[in-house]
Order: structure tokens, then C-alpha cells, then sequence
């Protein structure tokens, strides 16, 4: 399995299920990790034959931006069946990294794993 991976993509958005956080707007940070056969794109050296991963990054931060989530989770999980269902893809791997959410910790979020079955 070839992997396709986005690191870091900054994206605002309302998370948290605090007051104060339902109120401003924070930063997370993804990394992206998708299956996807490069064969026919490095065969061919076209676009058409690759997983644009400037679409998905445009897809997933418009989905981002527009939320307003409680929970890392929840966000996390609608990104990953965003990639699986609307991208040629069979699995992807999500780190979501809410920042400095807690003190003295440099990031906090989730990992996931998801397959299209």
C-alpha cells in the first residue's frame, strides 16, 4: 500500500466544550495519512491519475472551518468519512492535535484509523 500524507495543515475553528472556548475560534493541526495506488500517476506523471491531496486539504478545511464541535473526537471521526467517502481511497490515518489545550503540554488530540469497509 502506497501512502499519500499531508503534515500539519493548520486550520481555525470552534472546539471545545467550554463556555469561553464555544466563543472564540482555535487552531488544530492535522496530519493525514491516505492509502492510495501511485502506480498509474507515476506511470502516467498526471495529476488525473493521483489523489489530489489539494482537494482533500480544501474539502477538510471548509468542513473544519464551518464546525463547531464539542469534542476532538466528533471532528475527528466526520473528517475521516469525509476522506473515505468522497476520495478513491480503502484506509486513512488522522492525528488531530488541539494545541496547547492543557498546560504545560505542547499538543493534546486523538489518532484514529479508519477503513472503508
Amino acid at each position: 500500500m502506497d501512502i499519500v500524507f499531508v503534515e500539519g495543515l493548520k486550520i481555525d475553528t470552534v472546539i471545545g466544550i467550554y463556555d469561553w472556548e464555544r466563543k472564540i475560534r482555535q487552531d488544530i493541526i492535522l496530519d493525514i495519512e491516505m492509502s492510495s495506488d501511485i502506480a498509474a500517476a507515476a506511470k502516467t506523471d498526471h495529476i488525473d491519475q493521483a489523489l489530489n491531496y489539494k482537494d482533500v486539504c480544501k474539502r477538510v478545511a471548509s468542513f473544519v472551518r464551518e464546525s463547531k464541535f464539542e469534542l476532538v473526537e466528533t471532528l475527528a471521526e466526520e473528517i475521516c468519512q469525509i476522506i473515505l467517502n468522497e476520495f478513491d481511497i480503502s484506509w486513512v490515518k488522522l492525528k488531530l492535535n488541539k494545541g496547547e489545550a492543557i498546560t504545560g503540554a505542547t499538543g493534546v488530540g486523538v489518532i484514529i484509523e479508519r477503513t472503508n469497509q
